[in-house]
């Protein structure tokens, strides 16, 4: 990822420096329990202990030049400090014994930020849900007006989305929260099971139950598709807020700092770029999902060709997805929300959001559907047609207005009279509790 959208934090966990720090970790991880097993003279392991460092990525790069090997090039790298007993460093490991647990702890650092990442946009959208409970405004389905809601039972729905893509990337996490040391093809021939359940443990991590040569791939792509659900989210939401944000609605705006400009050449621009990058973003972390499935199917025991892809996708989807969440959570947190437009753009409408009150109240009446359906839609279609209040064609209308009490039928409070349980399902969550149900 450039460094235009990766934020200090997230591009350590993912820096050579950090990748080789981590292959070390497990490489003394397992020298320390070949020890235990009295595999490996103790005096030996003590010395590698004191002496091993992470090497610089220039020293692996200039090792690798010759060798065309990145992990052997990293082995010979540490073993140069290391004398006579360096000959115990890598016994009886894999490169991918290494490599993929090395990246399981990388992921569970960078899964750690992220986790803080989400949790602050949660809190962000829970905060204007709540300060914009009765917010009315028009709900649009098909982006043509329905019925009224308030802004905080959008927001709301935002937040439940927030902490299922929570859940399923906690999920996807623990599921990355695995090592092997296995060996070639997974057989243990020259490690030992007691070996990978020592060193994992060291690590924080959980032997991977049958591996072959790598860790097997379904995991990472689970990984890939957790990440990129959280950014079609954040995508959805930027899209509401782009679109609310359009001249012709003006329902919303971004922040805007002292100072800023919108544009180029026209001075009276106040375009929403965070939230229309956002949706570019998300593009990225999509198409990197995709790689995730596509690795999954490996030749026999392993072959390589999911290595070069992960390189990129892995770190990049972090990287990306750690940027929006911040860029979210400050979109949210600064947000400039127009009541008074809201309600403008509401009562734009002619009042034909309340056709189905006025429909229901007819088949109440004794009235069939079908034919109360299109009595209140001759009177809506004329509404739109000539730009009358509906509520007045309604009235003049003798064949609805004989049949019902239309006084009772035009108030905007009857569409939001049960938003309470929505907002009790919020609070819960917020709390952490089980949602509650109506």
């Amino acid at each position: 990822m450039i460094s235009r959208y990766s934020r200090p934090a997230m591009a350590r966990v993912w820096s050579d420096e950090r990748r080789l720090a981590c292959w070390l970790e497990v490489e003394l991880s397992a020298l320390a329990a070949w020890g235990e097993l009295g595999g490996v003279p103790a005096g030996a392991v003590r010395t590698i202990q004191e002496r091993a460092q992470p090497p610089s990525p220039e020293r692996v790069a200039e090792l690798e030049a010759t060798l065309h090997h990145d992990t052997a090039a990293f082995v010979d790298a540490v073993a140069e400090t290391l004398g006579p007993e360096g000959r115990w460093f890598h016994h009886g490991l894999t490169s991918s014994d290494v490599v993929d647990t090395g990246l399981s702890l990388q992921v569970q650092e960078a899964g750690a930020l992220l986790l803080n990442g989400i949790e602050r946009a949660l809190q962000a959208v829970i905060a204007r849900a709540l300060e914009h409970r009765e917010t009315i405004c028009i709900g649009r389905t098909h982006g043509v007006h329905a019925e009224p809601t308030t802004f905080g039972l959008r927001l709301a729905g935002w937040a439940f989305e927030l902490e299922r893509g929570r859940e399923r990337f906690g999920e996807a996490l623990e599921g990355m929260r695995v090592g092997k040391l296995s060996g070639a093809v997974g057989t243990y021939a020259a490690t030992d099971p007691e070996l990978e359940r020592l060193a994992c443990e060291r690590l924080g991590l959980r032997p991977e139950a049958a591996s072959t040569q790598v860790l097997p791939r379904d995991r990472h792509a689970a990984l890939l598709a957790a990440l990129a659900l959280v950014a079609a989210s954040l995508e959805r939401f930027a899209v509401e807020i782009r679109h609310l944000a359009r001249t012709e609605v003006a329902e919303v705006a971004e922040p805007f700092g002292k100072g800023q400009k919108g544009s180029s050449a026209m001075p009276h621009k106040r375009n929403p770029v965070v939230a229309e990058r956002l949706c570019g973003l998300a593009r990225v972390v999509r198409a990197n999902a995709l790689v995730g499935l596509e690795n999954v199917a490996l030749w026999h025991e392993r072959d390589i060709s999911h290595s070069s892809a992960e390189r990129v996708v892995i770190p990049d989807s972090f990287l990306a997805l750690d940027y929006m969440l911040d860029r979210f959570a400050w979109l949210v947190e600064g947000l400039e929300v127009r009541p008074e437009r809201m309600l403008h753009n509401l009562e734009a409408g002619h009042w034909l959001f309340s056709s189905q009150r006025v429909l229901l109240a007819l088949v109440e009446s004794g009235l069939g559907r079908d034919a109360a359906y299109r009595l209140v839609q001759k009177d809506a279609l004329r509404a739109q047609e000539e730009e009358r209040d509906f509520r007045e064609l309604v009235r003049g209308d003798d064949a609805i207005a004989s049949r019902v009490d239309l006084d009772s039928l035009f108030d905007l409070a009857w569409y939001t009279r049960h938003a309470d349980t929505v907002f009790e399902r919020l609070a819960a969550l917020e709390r952490r509790e089980e949602p509650v149900h109506a």
